[in-house]
């Protein structure tokens, strides 16, 4: 894997919503910086994801300086949201997990429920240091994480991607293919490596960045929207269930925790530091 490089790096200022692709990013502790630190919630302070609202797939979030953001969607003009004041929190609630969020100012919420139609608001994590713990299936004492589905970081590899584009080819559902990287939403792209290489990682660099390795990502209904028209289809799910299923969830990415705080680029190389034995390997998956 000497010659395995980031190709693409991505940010989601807001959970759901499509991001930007910079070509550098800070990595903080909980994640790279400005991701996903907003997320919409609706009237019984459940996130709301495009698992319910495919729709999100077609609005944007564009980090602005200071931490707040610009909203677009199709029909709805823009709006730029400033980082609210920490005057008070509302309960959020991540996949059962209760975190504490300060809610935006009123016209973001308009905003957002005119869009989708149904009432929602916008809310920002103030403090990722202390909101929300990582799983602590898999967290060291003290790991952190923003609005993200359970981890800080979300790498995938382009191998991966035209192995399983080309399983998909080969299946019932071959019209639907080739799929793009952003049905998955990481943050890290990886060019370089063998297919599934990822499964054998531990600890990786990126850069002068350390990654440590959780777990494999598991997959749901929102790799099967298309990012660019919201329609739904049977991939990759289909086809992930066929060749990457392990303890009845269907697997593609890795999720990393940070070890080392710096900065990751477009074109840094990506070094393993420690690979999985052949047992932990076997039980991750592969």
């Amino acid at each position: 894997m000497g010659n395995a490089v980031v190709q693409s790096i991505h940010v989601h200022p807001v959970k759901a919503l499509r991001g930007i692709s910079p070509r550098t990013a800070v990595v903080e502790p909980w994640g790279l910086a400005g991701d996903r630190r907003w997320t919409l919630i609706d009237d019984g302070g459940k996130v709301v994801t495009q698992r319910e609202s495919p729709r999100l797939a077609l609005a944007a979030a564009e980090p602005l300086a200071g931490g707040g953001i610009r909203l677009s969607a199709p029909g709805r003009p823009p709006l730029t949201v400033e980082v609210p004041e920490p005057s008070g929190t509302v309960l959020v609630d991540v996949f059962r997990t209760k975190v504490e969020a300060v809610p935006a100012a009123a016209a973001a919420h308009a905003w957002c429920s005119a869009y989708l139609g149904t009432e929602v608001r916008l809310v920002h994590m103030d403090d990722p240091a202390v909101r929300r713990p990582v799983d602590p299936e898999y967290a060291l004492p003290g790991e952190t994480v923003s609005f993200a589905d359970g981890f800080p970081l979300l790498v995938t590899t382009a191998a991966s991607l035209e192995a399983l584009n080309s399983a998909i080819a080969d299946g019932p559902h071959a019209h639907e293919g080739p799929l793009p990287m952003n049905r998955f939403r990481p943050n890290l792209v990886v060019a370089g490596t063998e297919p599934w290489a990822e499964d054998d990682w531990v600890q990786i660099s990126v850069g002068d960045v350390v990654f440590r390795a959780t777990k494999p990502s598991a997959r749901c209904v929102v790799t099967t929207t298309d990012q660019d028209t919201a329609a739904r289809g049977r991939e990759p799910l289909f086809t992930l269930a066929r060749h990457r299923r392990r303890d009845g969830k269907v697997l593609f990415g890795l999720n990393l925790v940070p070890v080392t705080p710096g900065t990751v680029g477009v074109g840094d190389p990506v070094r393993v530091l420690e690979r999985a034995s052949d047992g932990a390997r076997a039980a991750r998956g592969r």
